[in-house]
């Protein structure tokens, strides 16, 4: 879907970049449409690079294209977040003072307001009959709530939290909830295998493939329990959202513990993590250094294949899909071997290598099923290849 967030000059604006990063993350076009006074709270640098798209706030940039107009023209649905009294009061008028007011005039998409202002601009008879404008007309309205706000004030006037908002976007966009009632545990992230106090063995795994997967699944109605082994706060910062419960593991065997107390509650288990295969069979208790003599010797032993364990153990119903990052031109039946050896319901398959696959913003995967049949493929982001793996779970 091609949205447009329009950012307007109050301190919420901050907030907005995550409502931005979590509609990029479902593989919306996101284009922000900040107002003057919004660049003084967040600068015009950050909007571009989280929406990956250029930004302006005047109606004579991009002339031949008639951005001013075409903004408004293109959009699935408008969000303003936050949306200051000013520029409700603007919109009820039908201002167009800006390339907000423009698209805003411009837009036969639904428009939907995130109100942050203090208790007594929100209560004021003036824009509460602005507020009765705009819903006459249609306009969505998600907030605002009650809370602190700046200057050591509270009430009435906060701007609603990203994940709302986010929550009513999807609502307006009539996201699926085919998920409802289920319990979904996802695994994601690399383990780190430790060596001394200071080394480990790990991989590329960034995790966003398993937060995407977590989010997705929240989304679309379940409760998500989600283990994250070694995932940078901003990437896990993707999954926030009600309904999705996060615990951390380091290890191989730390990870395997907390996937069976995961799995003992959960309908569908997805093993989305990168799991070292070894594991050093005696870790240092001091950093080993030059001064020892000579280089170390490591011996390896082999890790549990929790994936495996997991499926030996499942509940009658419960699936359990497992993933395999591949390298080579015969990766598909190394990874018809692998599904055969863990015996889980759906495999997951991508081809790996220095550019692709882990730490890259799109994947590409292949769904195996329990017969070994490809039963799907999906490339794109991240967001949109995990709503087609559990197209193909929920669909089975």
């Amino acid at each position: 879907m091609n949205i447009v967030v329009g950012v307007t000059g109050g301190i919420a604006a901050y907030k907005a970049v995550h409502l931005v990063r979590l509609l990029i993350g479902d593989g919306h076009e996101v284009h922000v449409v900040p107002t003057e006074d919004a660049l003084r709270f967040v600068g015009r640098p950050t909007w571009e690079s989280i929406s990956r798209n250029p930004v302006t706030t005047s109606v004579h940039d991009d002339v031949p294209k008639v951005r001013h107009v075409a903004l408004g023209q293109n959009a699935d649905l408008v969000v303003v977040a936050p949306a200051t009294a000013n520029t409700l009061a603007g919109m009820a008028a039908g201002l167009a003072s800006d390339l907000l007011g423009t698209t805003l005039l411009a837009t036969k998409a639904p428009v939907l307001v995130a109100p942050a202002m203090h208790t007594e601009m929100w209560l004021h008879p003036a824009t509460q009959a602005n507020m009765a404008t705009l819903a006459a007309r249609g306009v969505h309205v998600v907030g605002p709530d009650d809370g602190p706000l700046t200057g050591g004030d509270s009430g009435a006037g906060r701007m609603s939290e990203p994940e709302a908002i986010h929550a009513a976007v999807r609502e307006l966009l009539g996201a699926r909830r085919d998920l409802e009632g289920l319990t979904v545990a996802v695994s994601t992230g690399g383990t780190r295998e430790p060596i001394d106090p200071v080394r480990f063995i790990g991989n590329r795994s960034s995790g966003r493939q398993g937060v995407a997967l977590a989010a997705a699944a929240a989304d679309r109605g379940a409760r998500v329990l989600l283990a994250a082994t070694n995932v940078e706060a901003d990437v896990l910062r993707d999954a926030a959202r009600p309904g999705v419960e996060i615990t951390t593991a380091g290890s191989a065997t730390e990870l395997a513990e907390v996937m069976r107390g995961l799995a003992a509650e959960a309908d569908v288990v997805i093993m989305a993590a990168a799991v070292a295969d070894f594991r050093a069979a005696e870790v240092s208790d001091g950093k080993l250094t030059k001064e020892a003599g000579g280089v170390p010797a490591l011996t390896f032993v082999e890790n549990e294949d929790i994936v495996a364990g997991l499926a030996a153990n499942r509940r009658e119903g419960q699936r359990i899909v497992a993933f395999a990052a591949e390298t080579g031109e015969d990766y598909l039946e190394r990874a018809r071997r692998k599904r055969r050896k863990k015996d889980v319901d759906f495999l997951a398959v991508n081809q790996v290598g220095w550019d692709k696959g882990f730490e890259a913003p799109d994947n590409t995967l292949y769904f195996l099923n329990s017969q070994d049949e490809v039963v799907g493929e999906a490339s794109g982001s991240k967001r949109q290849v995990a709503d087609a793996l559990l197209d193909v779970i929920s669909g089975a």
